[in-house]
């Protein structure tokens, strides 16, 4: 398929017939949506706030094993029921500009996890604790709390735009 066709077959599918026909099946996605949207974004607020200096007694290293796997999780939870609410109406939210801004800066958000990850998160075990976060990583943090910020911004305009 090729263009929009493989929008129109998703929506015309029975995924996205069911999502639409179903009086549970669209509000239990959104709820589940929802969710894992407080549990992505909560643990990686949680974890830009440690590398920007709140709580700087925890060890960064720890830190990020227990809220990355809680962000991780979070992700696939929002990312497949995500999926599943954009099958009921794939056409119209492709063409919507919040959409595509919530996409793009989610987008950023993974490249700019993973340039910490094979950046200054290297280096933990030298400022672990009790030194300062060093200023790539708080770089890092910062543009992970304004991309998440936008995110969220852009996913609850697409209702309205």
């Amino acid at each position: 398929m090729t263009g929009r066709g493989w929008l129109e077959a998703l929506e015309g599918g029975a995924l996205g017939s069911a999502m639409r026909d179903s009086l549970w099946l669209y509000p239990a996605a959104e709820t589940i949506h929802l969710l894992g949207l407080a549990t992505l974004v909560g643990s990686a607020v949680a974890f830009d706030l440690r590398l920007l200096g709140v709580s700087s007694q925890l060890p960064a290293r720890a830190t990020a094993r227990y809220l990355l796997t809680c962000a991780r999780t979070g992700f696939g939870v929002a990312a497949l029921s995500g999926f599943l609410l954009f099958t009921a109406d794939a056409t119209a939210l492709a063409d919507n500009p919040a959409f595509r801004w919530k996409l793009a800066l989610i987008a950023i958000a993974g490249l700019n996890a993973l340039r910490f990850h094979v950046g200054p998160f290297r280096a933990a075990a030298d400022w672990d604790r009790g030194r300062p976060t060093p200023v790539a990583a708080r770089i890092a943090a910062g543009v992970s709390l304004a991309v998440w910020i936008g995110a969220v911004a852009a996913g609850r305009l697409i209702a309205y735009i």
